[in-house]
């Protein structure tokens, strides 16, 4: 499986969500080499703390595959998920996850905590991290920077009123 390929789309979708002013996080899930359901960040438009992009994207593919179950399908996730997503992934059956970046604070796929692979959990994950890790850490890290300038700037406005 051609994991750049997917991961790249996962990317568009990250800057989809940036576009919107979500947190740029997208996702993409595989099976049998076609992408099956696809989905970004929309929390804050949907005023839905569980859209995040993975949940969005195992939604449309149970819809494509009228199932709850994705068994050997490839996440493609450019952030490690969290804890909620991993329980997602796990619950879905998912195969195989694929994720860019690591998330050092909640990434729930040994980052942080290991969620999705705890020896309690009855279905195990084949986990590969990095893939595009730069690209997509730049995308966050460039995300991030402009809404501290703009905080920064609002501030000051607000302080230059007074």
């Amino acid at each position: 499986m051609d994991h750049e390929r997917y991961m790249r789309r996962a990317l568009e979708l990250a800057q989809q969500a940036e576009a919107i002013g979500e947190v740029p996080v997208g996702a993409v899930v595989v099976a049998n080499d076609t992408i099956i359901g696809e989905g970004y960040n929309e929390v804050i438009r949907l005023s839905d703390p569980s859209a995040h992009a993975e949940a969005q994207a195992i939604r449309a593919a149970g819809q494509h595959l009228k199932n709850y179950r994705l068994v050997d399908t490839t996440l493609y996730v450019s952030l490690e998920p969290c804890a909620m997503c991993a329980g997602l992934i796990t619950h879905a059956r998912i195969k195989t996850l694929v994720f860019a970046a690591p998330d050092p604070r909640t990434g729930a796929t040994g980052s942080a905590i290991d969620v999705l692979n705890h020896a309690t959990m009855n279905h195990k994950v084949e986990v590969v991290g990095g893939v595009l890790e730069h690209e997509s850490a730049a995308i966050l890290q460039n995300f991030f920077r402009k809404k501290r300038e703009q905080a920064k700037n609002k501030k000051r406005e607000e302080n230059s009123v007074h």
